[in-house]
């Protein structure tokens, strides 16, 4: 078992052990596999269902427009297409902070902020363009570093501030109201410091500024991949070190007592090699065209999908106030405008005292 998911033997528990990251999204290679795939089938079920109650697909196929239960021809993205769109807009993340001039803090954010909203959805149902922008403005305010949303949206192509705002609260609800982050970054520049107090012969401090730099690069590289999700922070910085120095890494390592880490070191650097780059646009561009097929049309405004389901809910919202009103009515109609009193009526226990 990896030292990621391995509680603390120790007596004083790391601080991040008590963060809502350790607790709540750190998961296993399965755990991750698992978890998407059932929200893709369960997206998929739900559109089909969707399909159903809109026959005039204006998105549909040709061939299928205008039929119900003409969803069977649809190919519905597998979890890994659905991946391979996340990453793309990762990436987008990246390019919009060097246009804002965000601090790295924002950047890293937002990209967390990305990858867990979608534990909870799916590109079938929520666009990752959209998400992006407003996981990257909700990232602004959380790290305290706020921009006004008219100077945010107005130097984004076709992008109003509704565009942002409307998934605020989606936004911030699927990530638990859990805004806080732990980095690699800051990991990484903790590790820094430390090394200079190594011995001296162990470090070559004219060559430390150059090892960091590099190192920092491995770091945003593993912000393609499921690193975050899997491992501690401490360890991707560890292995992005040992990516440029190994007996530098090692050796900080040692000087700390964890040796035993160095085997999940080779298997995070092994996942920055081989998923730490931008996937292939040709095949983004091919999943987002397939995407515009098979996208939840409870979720595009205007469809029948989309207005029954509005409907839905206003009926079981004026079916709400309408009860409420009745009751009010009735308290009203009793000389009683405020209801019962609290523990006045025949339900009353007479097994229980005052402090119950």
């Amino acid at each position: 078992m990896s030292e990621s998911n391995t509680p603390s033997s120790s007596s004083s528990r790391p601080l991040y052990e008590g963060s809502t990251q350790f607790r709540n999204w750190r998961f296993s290679q399965e755990q991750l596999r698992e978890t998407r795939t059932k929200l893709s089938v369960a997206a998929a079920k739900q559109i089909k269902d969707a399909f159903e109650t809109d026959s005039a697909r204006p998105f549909s196929r040709r061939s299928c427009r205008g039929q119900p239960g003409s969803s069977s021809d649809v190919s519905f993205l597998a979890p890994e297409e659905e991946q391979l769109l996340v990453k793309l807009y990762v990436g987008k993340v990246s390019q919009l902070c060097g246009h804002f001039r965000f601090p790295e803090e924002v950047e890293a954010t937002a990209i967390s902020y990305l990858k867990r909203f979608y534990l909870r959805n799916t590109v079938m149902d929520w666009h990752p363009k959209n998400v992006m922008l407003t996981a990257l403005f909700l990232a602004t305010k959380t790290t305290n570093h706020p921009i006004p949303v008219e100077a945010y949206t107005s130097t984004i192509p076709k992008t109003t501030p509704s565009d942002v705002l409307d998934l605020e609260f989606l936004v911030a609800q699927s990530l638990d109201f859990e805004f806080n982050v732990w980095h690699a970054h800051r990991a990484l520049w903790g590790i820094y410091l430390d090394i200079q107090s190594l011995p001296d012969g162990m470090v070559d401090v004219s060559e430390l500024q150059d090892v960091y730099r590099n190192s920092a690069k491995h770091v945003r590289a593993s912000r393609l991949t499921d690193a975050e999700l899997i491992y501690a922070p401490s360890q991707i910085a560890l292995a992005s070190l040992s990516m440029v120095n190994p007996n530098l890494a090692q050796a900080w390592g040692q000087s700390k007592g964890s040796d035993a880490i160095l085997p999940v070191i080779d298997e995070i650097k092994s996942m920055i090699t081989s998923d730490g780059q931008a996937p292939d646009v040709e095949r983004v561009r091919e999943v987002d065209r397939r995407l515009r097929i098979c996208k939840n049309p409870e979720k595009i405004v205007g469809s029948k999908a989309y207005l029954a389901k509005k409907a839905a809910e206003e009926a079981k919202e004026q079916e709400k106030r309408m009860k409420k009103a009745e009751e009010n009515r009735r308290n009203m109609d009793s000389g009683n405008p405020f209801g019962d009193e609290l523990g006045s009526g025949d339900g009353d226990d007479p097994n229980l005292d005052d402090d119950d």
